[in-house]
């Protein structure tokens, strides 16, 4: 029993990171139609952007807000200057523009932090808690309330604010919002805004589990896009339900089979499911690229 429950808090904890990524594709991708392959390094920059601005002597929770700050600026930044200027570009361009740029700043990371990892201290004391033979610390159960704080926030914005509204018309409808006086353009920038924060509190979240290095953000990536697919793409409760369900296949798989093919297990299974439901779990049946 309590190995089970041990391999049930690690795959919830790993899976909810998964969930926060996943939820960062799908953000950018309901706006601009835009798969950001970058959205991996927003994880790595928010772990190591933190360990520099501690290491410079600053409180934890004021190195906690200038990171996710920092990381946005960023991530505006990307859509300014990438992907706005080739939003008429077809969707292949676009996706290989996205890994360019996730290259280049695994590339500046490399140079600026080195590429050993680093170690950050958890957001509070973290001794284990021994429940039913699970040692259960509480990094973990602070990575599930983020999700959840995630959640309801991104529910928040997205129901009950204008902001929110908006976004909506320019995913629904890019040309009936610009009708409406709503601009696709700013919504874009918006939904890179998001989407880095998202990327940037994932990154601070996992840090004092995983030591952060430069290359993280890699296999992040392609765990949280893998999790957009199989929740299907352009949903949000889909991103969320796929980052779990990938956790939990990880965690088991590595648990009972093999550590060594928990990878393929978690894939395999996810191509079984493609194979079942093309569009994912809670995904349209027809995705089609829209313009902005």
């Amino acid at each position: 029993m309590g190995e089970l429950l041990q391999f049930l808090i690690t795959g919830l904890t790993i899976g909810s990171i998964y969930a926060i990524v996943a939820l960062g594709f799908v953000t950018i991708y309901s706006v601009t139609k835009v798969i950001n392959l970058a959205q991996g390094e927003f994880v790595m920059l928010g772990g190591m952007t933190m360990f520099t601005l501690l290491s410079l002597g600053l409180p934890y929770f004021i190195g906690f807000l200038l990171t996710i700050i920092i990381v946005v600026i960023l991530g505006y930044l990307l859509e300014l200057t990438i992907i706005r200027r080739a939003r008429k570009a077809d969707a292949l361009s676009l996706i290989i523009l996205t890994i360019g740029a996730s290259i280049f700043i695994r590339g500046i990371a490399s140079m600026v932090w080195g590429k050993n990892p680093v170690k950050i201290e958890p957001f509070m004391k973290n001794d284990p808690i021994n429940i039913m033979g699970a040692a259960i610390t509480p990094q973990s159960i602070w990575v599930m309330i983020i999700l959840l704080i995630c959640v309801t926030l991104l529910f928040f914005i997205m129901e009950r604010t204008m902001i929110g509204k908006a976004f909506r018309a320019c995913s629904a409808n890019p040309m009936a919002a610009r009708l409406m006086s709503i601009s696709p353009a700013k919504m874009s920038s918006f939904s890179f805004v998001l989407s880095a924060a998202l990327g940037a509190i994932a990154g601070l979240a996992i840090a004092p589990i995983l030591f952060p290095a430069y290359d993280m953000g890699s296999m992040l990536g392609i765990k949280g896009f893998s999790a957009t697919i199989l929740g299907g793409l352009g949903s949000a409760p889909g991103a969320v339900i796929g980052g779990l369900i990938l956790g939990l296949m990880e965690s088991f798989g590595a648990g009972y089979i093999s550590s060594g093919l928990k990878d393929a297990i978690v894939f395999g299974v996810i191509l079984i499911i493609l194979l079942i439901r093309p569009y994912g779990i809670m995904g349209e049946k027809n995705v089609g690229k829209g313009g902005l």
